[in-house]
């Protein structure tokens, strides 16, 4: 095993094929030694090491095979020739960069898809189950002329239940998919998502920041879908008292935190655990990937957690 300069290993035996590969290129090219470059290219790539670690190989190769080359070969050929068995192996990392641009689109269309069937269900719980409540309190009131003063005191209790039970379809709908996110923006999303998630369980959410006009929406639902989860978790797993969510507009970037003072936890055993809150991750990352963000997750037992979101705007 080889250290490149990057810091990233090499496997030593993958090291010596490329020397081989590039030697017999070099002297004679040929098509079995492009599609030999090629294949260490696809098992360097495999092997986790990246561009880095074939940009590595391809270095260390060029410094053993040019002292005995460069007496026999036109310098302006060698370098054409080892730039041809290059190119060749940095062929993988070429499809697979296609391929994630490929997978990235295809899950922003995705979370469009999954957002506007959001939409559909909380129009659905706002105006349709809305209504009929509505019908239903109107023929309760019918029905009440009817009754006696002892009936009418019990409708009056069914009354009550029909409206605690409108006011959590109306809590759900927004929650699911808050019209003050269309029409207002992140900030007051937020600042609603999070007055409903402290009413009912009991933490203090804070909201603060600025994003100095409107984001554009698929960036203000993935920061909110995302602020969303982070909420959940913290509710469920961290035992906290409080929590400060901020959002902060760059030049060419928007920045939003989750802070809380709870528990904390081992954050490279939960995510490696696979466990609920590892996968809330996993799709946090899925939705900031579609707009080639980062997010970034610290926290020590006993010290609460704060998680990072970061994405790049464009203009």
């Amino acid at each position: 095993m080889s250290e490149s300069p990057s810091g990233l290993q090499v496997p030593s035996d993958i090291q010596d094929e490329y020397s081989e590969v590039l030697r017999d290129y070099i002297v004679r090219p040929n098509e079995q030694a492009l599609r030999r470059a090629y294949e260490i290219g696809r098992r360097t790539l495999t092997s986790g090491a990246g561009v880095l670690g074939i940009a590595a190989l391809h270095h260390e190769a060029l410094k053993d095979v040019m002292p005995s080359l460069s007496a026999q070969i036109e310098e302006g050929l060698l370098i054409k020739r080892a730039e041809e068995v290059f190119v060749e192996s940095l062929m993988p990392f070429e499809m697979s960069h296609r391929a994630f641009g490929d997978a990235i689109a295809v899950l922003r269309r995705m979370n469009e898809r999954i957002e506007e069937e959001a939409k559909r269900i909380a129009h659905a719980l706002h105006e349709e189950a809305g209504g009929l409540l509505s019908a239903t309190h109107l023929a309760l009131e019918e029905l009440a002329r009817d009754l006696s003063p002892e009936g009418t005191e019990r409708l009056t209790l069914v009354r009550r239940l029909l409206d605690q039970m409108d006011e959590q379809l109306r809590q759900l709908a927004h929650e699911i998919r808050p019209t003050v996110l269309d029409d207002l923006g992140l900030l007051p999303a937020l600042d609603f998502l999070a007055s409903g998630v402290s009413s009912r369980s009991g933490v203090a959410i804070t909201v603060e920041g600025s994003t100095e006009g409107r984001l554009p929406s698929a960036v203000e639902t993935t920061l909110y879908r995302n602020v969303q989860e982070a909420l959940n978790n913290v509710i469920r797993h961290a035992k906290a008292n409080k929590v400060a969510v901020v959002v902060t507009r760059e030049a060419h970037a928007v920045r939003c935190s989750v802070c809380d003072d709870g528990v904390g936890f081992d954050v490279s055993a939960v995510i490696a655990a696979r466990s609920e809150r590892g996968l809330g991750h996993v799709g946090m990352r899925e939705r900031l990937d579609s707009h080639r963000g980062t997010l970034l997750v610290t926290s020590t037992p006993g010290h609460g957690a704060e998680l990072l979101m970061y994405i790049p705007l464009e203009g």
